[in-house]
């Protein structure tokens, strides 16, 4: 039996469900989780499904979180997609579930849960999600545009609009399937990548402090009064971090922003392995994108140091 399969038989059995996902959510986070949701509701009508987590309100076009009291984790499965490691997971109240499902595309950093599900190999959680509709369809699952909009939106989240180097075949037959539902792609699209004017301000003093190394690292750092220069939160900062990705001679970069007590690493390459670097400073993520979290700006000279040593 395959963990499809498996995962399928496993909610059958539960009448409550929440499913979770990370903090700090991402369109791969949100459309995966509620996706999810959707998918569940087209086979299981009946049942109970509740969305955990902080509302991200840039998000809120997606999906709206959902109120969940405590006494209804005791009685619930929960699935938590997207999230390579418990700490990042969005609510921890997922503890007091009986039973708890990893559905996840990031290398396995955190092997939590009764069920595993982890594939390296595709693009985002929401085409895993996608093969999980595949494999429902036996079980009466129809693709409406609600579930083809949400997994449509992560994937293109995370493949960064179908051009990173995990975009494969697979990749592009889920998003044909899912755009032959007739949800407006413009309109998603719209949602997904509107910018304040703010931030495209902050945007044009990023690149014109822009540094890059002889070993192609870029560097930008994004201190608080930056931020309150330009009247913009350290997630919108955030947004900016592939402004310059095509500049010729860049391997890898990272975008420092400061926070009341953490300052945020947002780091990308174009070919050295950055994970494992981001996992030994309090973060994780991907080959090519990752996340980190430094307590001081000495010790993001240290991070840099690193970097620059896996670029040469």
């Amino acid at each position: 039996m395959t963990m499809k399969q498996t995962i399928i038989n496993e909610i059958k059995k539960w009448d409550s469900i929440i499913i979770h996902r990370h903090v700090r959510p991402d369109p791969d986070a949100i459309g995966s989780q509620a996706g999810l949701k959707a998918l569940i509701h087209t086979v299981f009508p009946h049942k109970k499904v509740y969305l955990a987590g902080e509302q991200e309100e840039s998000l809120g076009f997606l999906a709206q979180m959902d109120e969940v009291d405590d006494d209804i984790f005791q009685r619930s499965l929960v699935i938590v997609c997207d999230t390579a490691n418990t700490d990042r997971i969005d609510d921890q109240r997922y503890v007091n579930a009986n039973a708890v499902i990893k559905i996840d595309h990031h290398p396995d950093v955190d092997t939590y849960g009764t069920l595993r599900w982890v594939d390296t190999n595709a693009s985002s959680t929401s085409e895993m999600i996608f093969d999980l509709f595949e494999a429902c369809e036996a079980e009466g699952a129809s693709l409406n545009q609600e579930i083809a909009r949400l997994l449509y939106a992560g994937i293109v989240g995370d493949t960064g609009r179908f051009r990173f180097p995990n975009t494969t075949e697979k990749t592009f037959l889920a998003a044909a399937r899912l755009v032959q539902t007739g949800f407006s792609r413009p309109e998603l699209y719209d949602d997904l990548y509107e910018t304040p004017l703010a931030v495209l301000k902050l945007q044009g003093y990023v690149l014109s402090q822009l540094t890059v190394s002889d070993s192609g690292v870029g560097v930008v750092r994004l201190p608080k009064d930056v931020l309150e220069t330009y009247h913009v939160t350290s997630k919108e900062a955030a947004s900016v971090v592939n402004s310059f990705s095509t500049l010729k001679g860049l391997k890898a970069w990272v975008f420092f922003v400061e926070e009341e007590d953490v300052i945020r690493a947002r780091i990308r390459s174009k070919g050295p392995e950055i994970h494992e670097l981001a996992a030994r400073f309090n973060g994780g993520g991907h080959p090519m994108a990752s996340g980190a979290s430094l307590f001081s700006w000495e010790e993001t000279d240290t991070f840099l140091k690193e970097l620059e040593q896996i670029c040469k």
